[in-house]
C-alpha cells in the first residue's frame, strides 16, 4: 500500500478520507487497493480508514486483531456491535465526505461492494458518503511501463496465433478435413501453451448463427463443423503467464470459400466504422488535452449503429477496460448497460468492441453477428490503437 499515493489522490479528489470495509470478503478491490492477502481468512468485519492528513486508523474484532497487522496505522478493537458502532463513529472523527465502495443508485455496480446497511450506518454519523469510483480506477486501471511492455507482448503472440487458426480453418477446409468451432478452440489453448501465454477461459471460435450469440462458448458436444460458405467469428484473449501482465483482446470476422454477401458487407462495416468512431473520439479528446468518460466513446459508437437503423442489435456496452483482470475495474466505455462518468485516464488500456447481433436458424444467412474488437492504451497527450484493425470481412 502506498500511502502517500492514496493521501495524494484524496486531496486531488477534495475528500477528507477513503474508508475500507470488508466482511467475508465481499470487497476484493480493498483487498488489492491495500496489497492485503486475498485469501485470507475473514470471518468479521473490519474498517480501515485513510484519512486525508496523517495516520491511518484500523478497527478489528479481538478474535481477527492481527488482519490488518500488514497495514500501517493505530488499531483499536471491537467484540460487540455496540462497541463497533462507537469506536467506528470516533474513528471517523473530523472527517465529513468519505469515499466508500459505494455506487449512487447502484450506477457504477462493478465498485459497489459496500452493502447499504454499513452505508447507513455512516451517514447516520453525520457523514456525506461518495462514491470510490475514480480512485478505484486510479490505484486499479493506471498501469506501470512494465505492464503495457507486457500488453505488447502478448499483442505480438496473439495477433500470430489467431493468424495461425485462420489458415488452419482454411487448410482444413480445402483438404476436407473435418475441423469444428472446439477443434479452433484447442489449436489456440494449444498455441498459448507453447507460447507462454494464459488464458482464465475460452476463446471462442462462432459459426453461422452461434456468432449471434455474443457470449457463445463451444463445447466438445455443441461444436459445429466449419465448412465452406460458414460465416465465423473469433473471439480471442490471453496475457503473458505473469500475475501483473495485461490482457489482450480482440474480435474478427471472416466467411469462408466465398465472398461476402451485401447484408454481410453492410452489417460488419457498420461495426468497422462505430468502432473507429469511438476511436476517433478517445484520440481526439486526448490530442485536445481533454477528459473523457468512458459513456462519451460509448456514445460515439452508439450514434453510428442507431443512424443506420440497427440500434436494437447493438445489446452490449462499447468495451470494457483491461487490466490484471481481464473485465477491470476502470472505466468501460459504455452508455447503454451503465452510464459510466469514470474518465478514460492516461496509462490505462480498453477495448472497443461494437457488435450487432441477429440471431436465427442454423442455415439461415441473415442469422449471424458481427463484433470488431481492438484494444487501446491511453498515454499523456495520445491514445494508441495496440494492434492491427480489422478494415473489412476476412476470406478464408
Amino acid at each position: 500500500m502506498n500511502l502517500e499515493a492514496l493521501q495524494t489522490a484524496l486531496r486531488d479528489a477534495n475528500l477528507d478520507g477513503w474508508l475500507f470495509y470488508d466482511h467475508h470478503h465481499r470487497d476484493p478491490i480493498a483487498y488489492r487497493v491495500l496489497g492485503l492477502d486475498e485469501n485470507s481468512f475473514v470471518s468479521r468485519r473490519w474498517f480501515y480508514f485513510v484519512p486525508l492528513t496523517g495516520e491511518p486508523k484500523k478497527l478489528v474484532h479481538r478474535i481477527e486483531s492481527s488482519k490488518l497487522d500488514t497495514l500501517p496505522g493505530s488499531k483499536d478493537a471491537y467484540s460487540s456491535w455496540q462497541e463497533l458502532e462507537s469506536k467506528l463513529e470516533a474513528m471517523l472523527g473530523g472527517s465529513t465526505t468519505i469515499a466508500m465502495q459505494y455506487s449512487p443508485r447502484n450506477a457504477i455496480m462493478y465498485v459497489a461492494m459496500v452493502d447499504a446497511g454499513t452505508v447507513e450506518l455512516v451517514r447516520g454519523f453525520g457523514k456525506t458518503v461518495v462514491s470510490s469510483a475514480d480512485l478505484v480506477s486510479l490505484f486499479e486501471a493506471v498501469l506501470t511501463e512494465e505492464q503495457i511492455d507486457s500488453h505488447y507482448a502478448a499483442q505480438q503472440k496473439v495477433d500470430a496465433i489467431l493468424a495461425a487458426g485462420w489458415r488452419r480453418i482454411g487448410d482444413s477446409v480445402r483438404a476436407g478435413t473435418a475441423i469444428g468451432e472446439i477443434d479452433v478452440v484447442n489449436f489456440f489453448l494449444d498455441s498459448f501453451q507453447r507460447e507462454g501465454l494464459f488464458t482464465d477461459h475460452g476463446p471462442n471460435c462462432s459459426v453461422g448463427n452461434n456468432s449471434a450469440d455474443s457470449h457463445y462458448e463451444p463445447t466438445k458436444e455443441t461444436s459445429r463443423l466449419i465448412k465452406a460458405g460458414d460465416f465465423v467469428l473469433i473471439d480471442i484473449w490471453a496475457k503473458i503467464s505473469s500475475p501483473e501482465a495485461i490482457w489482450y483482446d480482440i474480435t474478427w470476422t471472416g466467411v469462408v470459400g466465398r465472398e461476402p454477401s451485401e447484408r454481410e458487407h453492410l452489417i460488419f462495416n457498420t461495426v468497422r466504422d462505430a468502432r473507429d468512431a469511438a476511436i476517433t473520439t478517445v484520440q481526439e479528446a486526448y490530442a485536445a488535452g481533454k477528459a473523457i468518460a468512458g459513456w462519451q466513446a460509448d456514445d460515439a459508437a452508439r450514434n453510428v449503429i442507431r443512424n443506420a437503423g440497427f440500434a436494437d442489435a447493438f445489446t452490449h456496452r462499447t468495451g470494457h477496460n483491461i487490466e490484471v483482470s481481464l473485465h477491470g475495474n476502470g472505466a468501460h466505455l459504455d452508455n447503454l448497460e451503465t452510464h459510466d462518468e469514470r474518465l478514460l485516464l492516461p496509462n490505462t488500456c480498453f477495448s472497443v468492441e461494437p457488435g450487432l447481433y441477429f440471431p436465427g436458424a442454423a442455415g439461415d444467412p441473415n442469422a449471424f453477428g458481427v463484433r470488431s474488437e481492438v484494444d487501446m492504451i491511453t498515454r499523456p497527450g495520445k491514445a494508441v490503437v495496440t494492434g492491427p484493425a480489422q478494415s473489412a470481412l476476412l476470406r478464408i
